[in-house]
């Protein structure tokens, strides 16, 4: 086929480039190679800003996980066993096996855990067959979601669940039973993949195989977890998610910013050293973070109504499972009492889906989902201190955040929606 020429005149002479140049280029970066070469490069820029990056971004695993995990190691305390302790059980599995080539090797060899998790995530979504341009679209995505939020894409438990909830979420239509077994492992690490796991039984017609998944490996987690000596603490996560003050990145917490903003005194910022994290102190805070609790249930009740609908309407799972996870995920992260930064990971398993199923129609979604990441990237870690301070610039970025969020949420909630009207053509 003969190649089109372009003529492009300039004043200092004739440039030409022709179609078949173009396509070249085209081909080259929709390629796998390209790909994997923009995936190993953002994850070598991840890990070093963890490792050398200002902000201390590693400080949860290198000062936090590997504690924990030594002192299993040595045979003192084991979190979750022994004692109660924050996360489910399997989050002590990554933690432990960190310690592989030493504890002055941890955060090193953590990160290469996550990577490697990552790789075989992301080989998931590209395959092995003819590259289709929706699974091109959402890998290129996802490459520039972790470049954008930074290194804590890759310095806390959340990014191992992560890989688990993307790979779950892609296996789910053909393979239900696996996607079942992966969320559910995802949810016993850190708890949100619960969510997708609702999702799979709302909107999949094999619903049944996943309950009796779900709930088989539940049962098996907890017996082994009482076996070893777990007793209650094996859920105590529960309990102590529960006694959580209001967290300073949390999106209600921005009433109380803006009030120290304002000048207010009676308003401060505080550390807990029990939790570990900053919370926000002053009149009516710890009002505001009982009813999240309330505000949350709501808001998945609403979710979990809309999706039963759509369901009930026949709708396909291409056109449901996307919206109605992504609903399910911004409703924990709006209406949640601690609001960490390594939450936002959590967007990145929905908007793969629904890139790879639907990427014009996901597109909104996914520039929102971007455009949260990037103002996570800027707040934390680097000037995370300003936040801290109740810089008027942050405590903006941070609702700027919190609206964004809420805008995800109501584009979640109509997709949904319209899933379940008969005339969307599903």
């Amino acid at each position: 086929m003969r190649s089109v020429r372009l003529i492009v005149v300039t004043p200092g002479g004739e440039l030409e480039a022709t179609a078949g140049a173009v396509g070249v280029v085209r081909r080259s970066l929709g390629g796998r190679g390209a790909l994997w070469a923009a995936f190993a490069i953002v994850h070598a820029a991840l890990i070093a800003l963890n490792l050398y990056g200002q902000g201390y971004p590693l400080g949860d695993v290198t000062g936090v996980y590997r504690v924990w995990a030594e002192n299993a190691a040595d045979g003192l305390v084991r979190m979750g066993i022994d004692v109660p302790w924050v996360y489910p059980i399997l989050a002590f599995a990554p933690m432990t096996a960190a310690l592989a080539l030493g504890a002055e090797w941890y955060g090193q060899t953590w990160l290469a855990i996550v990577t490697v998790l990552d790789a075989i995530a992301f080989s998931v979504l590209i395959g092995r067959a003819r590259l289709s341009r929706s699974r091109r679209i959402a890998a290129w995505w996802w490459v520039g979601f972790l470049a954008v939020l930074g290194p804590i894409a890759l310095g806390r438990i959340d990014a191992v669940t992560v890989p688990l909830a993307v790979t779950g979420l892609l296996f789910a239509a053909g393979r239900p039973r696996v996607a079942a077994v992966l969320l559910t492992v995802g949810a016993w690490v850190k708890v949100w993949p619960a969510a997708l796991v609702a999702a799979l039984v709302i909107a999949m017609r094999r619903r049944r195989e996943v309950v009796t998944v779900a709930a088989a490996l539940s049962a098996g987690i907890l017996a082994v977890s009482i076996v070893a000596g777990a007793g209650a603490n094996a859920i105590g996560f529960i309990v102590e998610q529960a006694g959580r003050g209001l967290q300073v990145e949390a999106p209600l917490a921005t009433a109380w910013l803006w009030q120290i903003v304002a000048g207010s005194k009676e308003v401060t910022v505080e550390y807990d050293r029990d939790i570990l994290t900053f919370q926000v102190e002053g009149p009516g805070a710890d009002v505001g973070a009982a009813l999240t609790t309330p505000l949350m249930i709501v808001g998945v009740a609403v979710v979990v109504l809309l999706g039963v609908r759509a369901a009930a309407r026949q709708a396909h799972v291409g056109e449901l499972l996307a919206p109605l996870s992504l609903g399910f995920v911004v409703v924990l992260m709006v209406a949640n009492k601690v609001g960490s930064p390594q939450f936002v990971t959590w967007l990145a398993a929905p908007i793969v889906l629904g890139l790879v199923y639907r990427p014009a129609r996901f597109a909104v979604p996914a520039a929102l989902a971007a455009a949260v990441a990037l103002l996570t990237h800027i707040i934390y870690p680097y000037w995370y201190g300003w936040l801290l301070v109740a810089n008027p610039a942050f405590v903006f970025l941070l609702t700027v955040k919190a609206a964004l969020l809420v805008a995800l949420l109501a584009w979640s909630l109509r997709a949904v929606w319209q899933a379940g009207n008969r005339r969307s053509g599903s």
